[in-house]
Formats: structure tokens, sequence, C-alpha cells
């Protein structure tokens, strides 16, 4: 297991192309300048031992050195030690729809882009709960088995897109399948689905498969992405977008009545998301009254610093720039590595 001990140092990397650009300002008005004292080919014909390229290769060096400082500011760190721990928490998983439709812009930025910002939140509200993350459009696949590393979580968070599951659908019902056999052993913590998509099933019974979680203990809720009048789906060229084998523009509409059939199934609630955060909160009250008890779960409790090994090669960086001088050396000018 990877991670920094301070990330926000991290943003300090954005003055490397700062600086980047600050060197090319420069590096051009010395060009502008030295054109005032003659011509710059005959110039450089009067000086022939001085590098350019030498000049370039100092710039990169010192930048890379810079950038490795940072990193080194930030802590690296590897995992070292996994221990199992004991904690008073529940277990969700999620099953996140993935269907092309979910690329709709009825809520802003899209449907797709809301529901990672709605999960995402969610993730910063657990504390001690496992969770797992499954996606779906025609078919069901794991991204994260239950897990309580949600920096992990938010990992894979950020890589969900429309294009991970190749076949097209909405297949609710067998998500909520895989779902339930996603958990772990049993316990005496509660269990929950959440259910975030458009609603669109066409694929399966999700009516019969919520109802059968709910009779093994497991209540499904379910968060509505969209709106009831609907917009197009983006087709992933400009102004362009999905149309039916007539021509005419499809238009994806949230189909709320499936959403609150299936929570009602599965003994739970549904929620509509818009572009505020109730949604978020209602469903957070509802998780609020689960049972927790002892989950066991495995996590990293040592880490080792990064730093030396960084150190060596900050100063290999440094020895090497300091040994390029910006002249050729004339004993030397028959080897040409630069």
């Amino acid at each position: 297991m990877f991670r920094f001990e301070q990330p926000y140092y991290l943003y300090l990397l954005l003055l490397i192309p700062l600086l980047l650009l600050l060197y090319l300002y420069r590096n051009s008005v010395q060009k502008r300048q030295l054109k005032h004292y003659g011509n710059p080919q005959l110039m450089a014909s009067l000086m022939p031992m001085i590098s350019p390229a030498r000049r370039v290769w100092h710039i990169v060096l010192q930048l890379m050195a810079l950038s490795l400082c940072i990193f080194m500011l930030a802590g690296p760190q590897f995992g070292s030690k996994l221990e199992k721990i004991k904690r008073q928490g529940s277990e969700l998983m999620i099953a996140l729809d993935v269907s092309r439709s979910m690329n709709a812009q009825d809520i802003a930025p899209s449907r797709m882009e809301k529901s990672k910002q709605t999960l995402s939140k969610l993730i910063d509200e657990l504390s001690d709960d496992k969770i797992g993350l499954i996606v779906f459009a025609g078919g069901a696949f794991t991204q994260l088995p239950i897990t309580a590393d949600y920096v992990s979580a938010k990992m894979f968070l950020n890589t969900i897109s429309t294009d991970l599951v190749p076949v097209q659908g909405t297949a609710i019902g067998t998500a909520l399948d895989l779902a339930m056999r996603s958990f772990g052993a049993k316990t005496d913590a509660d269990r929950a689905i959440i259910v975030i998509t458009d609603g669109e099933n066409h694929e399966d019974d999700a009516l019969a498969k919520a109802k059968a979680c709910l009779e093994q203990g497991v209540r499904v809720h379910v968060i509505g992405m969209g709106l009831p009048k609907g917009a197009p789906i983006p087709s992933g060229r400009p102004n362009d977008f999905h149309k039916d084998k007539d021509g005419n523009v499809v238009i994806s509409k949230l189909n709320e009545e499936m959403c609150q059939q299936i929570a009602q199934a599965g003994g739970g609630i549904y929620v509509r998301s818009d572009n505020s955060n109730a949604a978020l909160k209602v469903l957070l009250q509802e998780l609020g009254k689960m049972n927790q008890a002892d989950i066991e779960t495995t996590v990293y409790t040592e880490y080792d610093d990064q730093f030396p090994s960084l150190a060596w090669v900050l100063l290999a960086i440094l020895l090497i720039d300091m040994f390029i001088m910006e002249a050729r050396n004339n004993k030397l000018k028959n080897i040409k590595l630069f």
C-alpha cells in the first residue's frame, strides 16, 4: 500500500510548469537582446565551444530536482505490515449504473459525474463501515471488493466511466445478485445495497431480486439519477446525440416509478438526486439507523518512509548538474553526449 503522509505538499508541483514557462520567456528575451549586438549565427560561430543544449539540460535537471524535493516533503510511504483489526460498523455495497444513458446532462454536470460526486461525499461520511462497489450496464462486475480502505475506494471511483461495461443495457437484478454474493462472512452488522441508476431497467426482474435481498436481511436503497423530463444522450462527438433507427434523437428519462418499486420491494428508501445534496442527507439519515457490530478488516498499520531513496536520487541529479558546464571541454569535444 503506497501513500503520501502529507499529500497537500503535492500542490507545489504546480510550480514546475510555471518555472518552465518563466525559463522559456527568459530565454526568448535573451535571444532578442542578443540580436542587438549582431547576427546570432555569426556570433555563434565566434563561440564554437558554447553549447545551448547544455543549458537546456541544466534546467531539466534542476526541475527534476525540485520535483523530487516536493515529493520528499509529501512523505512517500509504503505499507509494510498488515494487521487484522475489529471495528464497529455496517456493510454497504454500491451498485452504480454505467450505461450510456448515465451520460445525459439533465442534472449537472451529468448523471454519471453527479453519481461519482455523491459517492465520494458518501465515502467521506463513513468511518468504520465496510464498502464495496459494483458497476453494471447489460452485465455487472465487481469494481472494488468490500473493504474499509476508503482511500482505495475513492481511487477506484475516479476510474469509473460509461465505457467500463462493453454490453449495454441496465441489468439492475444482476447487479443486486452480485452484490449479495460480494458481502463478507455473516456478522451481526446490518447490510444494505445502494443502487444508483436512472431506472431504465430492460434486462431482468429487478423487483424479484430486490425482494430476495430483503428476505435475506439486506435492504435495498435506490438513488434516482436524472429528471423525469429527461435529456438526450451525448454520442461522444461535439453537439451530437444518440439517435434511434428512424434518426430521431433519443431522450433518456428517469424511470422514477421503477426506482420506487425496487426500493419498496427491497425494504429501503428511494431518493431522487438533483443539483443539491438533499438526497445524500436523507440517505445518510437512513444508513445511520443500521445496526453496527464488530467487523474484521485487514489494514496497513506500519509504513516505511521512502525519503532516503528519493534523497539519493536527488543527490545524483545535483551532482550531474554540477558537472555539466556551459561550454564544451576542448579535450572532450569529439564526444557528443548532448
